[in-house]
């Protein structure tokens, strides 16, 4: 009873970190911070803060697969991120948002792959209906539901950043197995700040430039988004380590209508109405996904 209240209250706290820390991100970035630089200052910040509490971990007792999958998670995690950065500085959180309900459809797809989560015909209709909702959000843009919606660059950033962030959601699963939710954080936060820096450099951004950019006025603003970042996070292992991959990111999914209602309060957003009726067919569906779990 305990843990499932606990399980309960984790992903509570990742529904409204999430969309919370986009606003952020989107603020950030709309300041004139760089959307890579960004990406990286919240994992290195977090990783400082993680030093202290990892000393007593016995890290060479890990096995090799816990390296292998931190390496390629850091790779997959940090590239989506940096993806997901630049899709909100240009285009609408309310509709950004609600793309990435998709990312329980590619998790499903490569848990099947790498942890054999094979879904049921419960899964399909959830997916079914998660396609479904979408037309609604995406049809509230110009270019409507079609292929011109595609050719986009933030529509096509955020699709990037769903695909990524849900492969890397499958192997930080395999790292949870391979130590804890804890280790895997610690493992999140420093193999995200490296290649992350690297993706400044692959950009031929200059890492001190970027830093200087940053006046004293973002000081709060960048304290709110690690926080969030670092919940986020922290939360999603543990969920992850309570349930299977798919039906956690289906959950995540309710997110969906705090990034609708915040995208309309902060940035003036329209067609909520619509977007929301979107988001909820595309939350049934991921309701319905969770029912694989039975």
């Amino acid at each position: 009873m305990i843990e499932t209240i606990l399980t309960a209250f984790a992903v509570l706290l990742r529904i409204l970190s999430n969309p919370v820390g986009n606003v952020v991100q989107k603020n950030l970035t709309a300041k004139g911070n760089h959307p890579l630089a960004v990406n990286f200052l919240t994992y290195f910040l977090l990783s400082v803060i993680c030093i202290l509490t990892a000393i007593g971990v016995q890290w060479q007792t890990l096995p090799r697969e816990f390296w292998l999958y931190s390496i390629l998670a850091g790779i997959a995690g940090a590239s989506g991120n940096g993806f997901l950065v630049k899709a909100l500085e240009k285009g609408a959180l309310s509709v950004l948002g609600p793309i990435n309900a998709y990312k329980s459809v590619v998790g499903i797809i490569v848990g099947i792959i790498l942890l054999g989560e094979m879904p049921n015909v419960w899964g399909v209709l959830g997916i079914v209906l998660i396609i479904y909702g979408s037309y609604f959000v995406l049809d509230t843009t110009d270019e409507k539901f079609s292929w011109a919606l595609l050719r986009k660059s933030e529509i096509q950033y955020r699709i990037w950043a769903m695909i990524l962030t849900a492969i890397e959601a499958v192997l930080i699963k395999k790292i949870i197995l391979a130590s804890s939710p804890t280790i895997a954080f610690f493992s999140w936060c420093w193999f995200g700040a490296v290649f992350s820096f690297i993706l400044l450099l692959v950009y031929r951004l200059n890492p001190a430039r970027e830093i200087r950019k940053i006046g004293f006025a973002h000081a709060g603003s960048y304290t709110l988004l690690v926080a969030c970042i670092g919940t986020m996070q922290f939360t999603t292992n543990y969920v992850f380590d309570h349930m299977s991959v798919g039906y956690a990111l289906s959950l995540f999914q309710l997110s969906v209508i705090v990034s609708v209602l915040l995208g309309n309060r902060l940035f003036q957003e329209t067609e909520i109405r619509k977007k929301m009726i979107g988001s909820v067919i595309m939350i049934a569906g991921s309701v319905i996904i969770i029912l694989l779990k039975k």
